[in-house]
C-alpha cells in the first residue's frame, strides 16, 4: 500500500481527525466505544478507496475527506453489530467492544454511527452520493440477514455464498469507489467501472478473509481462528471441500458445525480436510481472478500513479496475512 500512502497519506491523517470531530456527543459512552473501535488498528482500506477514486477522477475539492470518514463510520457500525451477532471476543487482535461494554452498548453505538453517517452525508450535499451510500447500507443489512439464514447450511452453493459476500462486504467498497467517481464528475461509464472495481476487490477481500480463518494464527489474523466454523458459517473453502469429500467426511464436518463449541482437535480435523481437498487454493485462486477483473475495470483510465496505487491496493488484498 506504499504507493497509496505516498499519494493520500496526508488525507488519511485528516480522515482520522475527522473521526474524532464526528464522534462528538453529549453521551460519553458513545465517544468512548466509538474511539476504541475506530482507533483499534483498522487498515482504512475503504476510506483509501474513496480518496484514490476521487483523485483518479480529477477531484480537487474538500469533500473527499469527510466522505471517507463517513465510509469508515458505516464500516465500524457494521463491525459493532457483526461482533454481537457472531458472539466475537476479538477484533483486530484486541478485545471486541461487546466483550468490554456488552452487547447492548455495542448495538446502540452502532446505531448511532449509522445515524450519524446519514447526517454527515446530507452535509456533503450530493443526492447521488446519498443514494449510493444509503442503497449500500440497505444491502449490507440484507446481506447480514441472508448470512444468518445460511448459517449451518451444508448445501449452500458457491453462487449463494458469493451473493452474501457481495451484499455483506463488497458493496461498501464498491460504494466507496463510486462515491469518489461521483465527486470527480466523470462519465457514467467510468463511474460504473469504479463501482465494479470496488465490487470485485471486495469479493476478493472476503475470500482471502475466509481462508485466513483456516490458516492464520490468532496473532496474525487479529480475531479467533476457526471462529467462522464454530459459528456455522459455510465459507468458500468449506463449500469446495463439501463438494469433493466422502460421505463419512461430510458427516464429520456436519457434526462439528452443529456443535455450540468446537475443540481444537475438531478444528484441526476439519481444517485438515479443507487442506486435503484444496479448499484454500480454490478460494485463493478465485480471489486472484477477481483481482484480475479489477485491473480490467481500470483499463479505461489513463496510466498514472493514482491508477497504479489502486491496482497495488488490489494486489495487497490477496497477499496480506491479516
Amino acid at each position: 500500500m506504499q504507493l497509496a500512502m505516498n499519494i493520500i497519506g496526508d488525507d488519511l491523517i485528516r480522515v482520522e481527525q475527522q473521526f474524532v470531530k464526528d464522534l462528538e456527543s453529549d453521551v460519553p459512552l458513545i465517544r468512548k466505544v466509538g474511539e476504541y473501535v475506530l482507533s483499534s488498528g483498522g487498515k482504512r482500506v475503504r476510506p483509501a478507496l474513496l480518496l484514490l477514486a476521487a483523485r483518479l477522477c480529477g477531484y480537487k475539492g474538500d469533500k473527499a475527506v469527510p466522505l471517507a470518514s463517513v465510509i469508515e463510520f458505516i464500516h465500524t457500525a457494521t463491525l459493532l453489530h457483526d461482533d454481537v451477532v457472531d458472539s466475537a471476543t476479538l477484533r483486530r487482535g484486541i478485545a471486541s467492544a461487546n466483550t468490554l461494554w456488552g452487547n447492548e452498548a455495542s448495538v446502540l453505538v452502532g446505531d448511532f454511527l449509522f445515524s450519524k453517517s446519514f447526517s454527515l452525508m446530507v452535509v456533503v450535499g450530493s443526492m447521488d452520493i446519498l443514494r449510493v451510500l444509503s442503497d449500500a447500507t440497505t444491502i449490507i443489512a440484507e446481506g447480514e440477514v441472508l448470512q444468518l439464514l445460511c448459517t449451518g447450511e451444508l448445501d449452500l452453493t458457491e453462487e449463494q455464498y458469493i451473493n452474501v459476500v457481495r451484499s455483506k462486504t463488497a458493496i461498501l467498497m464498491s460504494a466507496a469507489c463510486e462515491a469518489g467517481a461521483i465527486l470527480g464528475g466523470v462519465t457514467p461509464q467510468k463511474q460504473k467501472a469504479l463501482a465494479d472495481f470496488g465490487m470485485d476487490l471486495g469479493i476478493a477481500f472476503q475470500l482471502m478473509d475466509d481462508t485466513l480463518d483456516y490458516i492464520a494464527t490468532e496473532e496474525e489474523f487479529g480475531k479467533s481462528i476457526g471462529h467462522d466454523l464454530e459459528e456455522g458459517k459455510i465459507t468458500l473453502p468449506l463449500i469446495h471441500t463439501l463438494r469433493q469429500c466422502k460421505d463419512n467426511e461430510r458427516d464429520v464436518i456436519a457434526a462439528v458445525i452443529e456443535k455450540d463449541e468446537m475443540s481444537l482437535e475438531e478444528f484441526r480435523e476439519v481444517s485438515g480436510l479443507v487442506r486435503q481437498y484444496g479448499g484454500i487454493d480454490y478460494a485463493v485462486g478465485l480471489a486472484q481472478r477477481y483481482i484480475q477483473g479489477c485491473a480490467d475495470h481500470l483499463a479505461g483510465f489513463e496510466t498514472a500513479p493514482v491508477r497504479e496505487a489502486l491496482l497495488e491496493l488490489a494486489d495487497y488484498v490477496v497477499t496480506r496475512s491479516k
